[in-house]
């Protein structure tokens, strides 16, 4: 692997942790009944999506390091791929956590565009690394 793409990795595997600490934190909003959390199906469901999305988007962008280097992309793009695809899995959960960060919160506020804004680098970002690999 390219030194690019393995701090990529790098910087990814550091995430892992904070990943597995925020699914420890949901299930212990479970466990003792935090209010909030239950009683607030919006906050809930948003809060469960931004975890699942971090774990396998951090997976995936974890593989797609590997296939950066194989690319036909000049460095500049390959760069830039590494770059959108490194950005999906920190963008998107931000989105989904802090759109609804105060327990009250019975519906997204604007952050929630973090998501679609992670949503945007990871299509822009797989679909040049694809092309490049055709």
């Amino acid at each position: 692997m390219s030194p690019s793409s393995l701090s990529a990795a790098g910087v990814l595997l550091i995430t892992v942790p904070l990943v597995a600490f925020g699914g420890v934190s949901l299930l212990s909003f479970l466990m003792r009944n935090v209010p909030g959390y239950l009683d607030n199906p919006v906050r809930r469901g948003l809060w469960r999506a931004g975890h699942a999305h971090a774990g396998v988007l951090v997976l995936f962008a974890l593989v797609a390091m590997v296939y950066v280097d194989q690319s036909g992309l000049p460095e500049g793009g390959k760069a830039l791929t590494r770059t959108l695809i490194v950005a999906a899995p920190i963008l998107m959960p931000l989105g989904f956590f802090l759109s609804v960060v105060r327990p009250g919160d019975t519906k997204p506020s604007r952050l929630i565009w973090l998501t679609v804004a992670g949503g945007v680098c990871l299509a822009a970002g797989t679909l040049t690394l694809g092309i490049s690999l055709l």
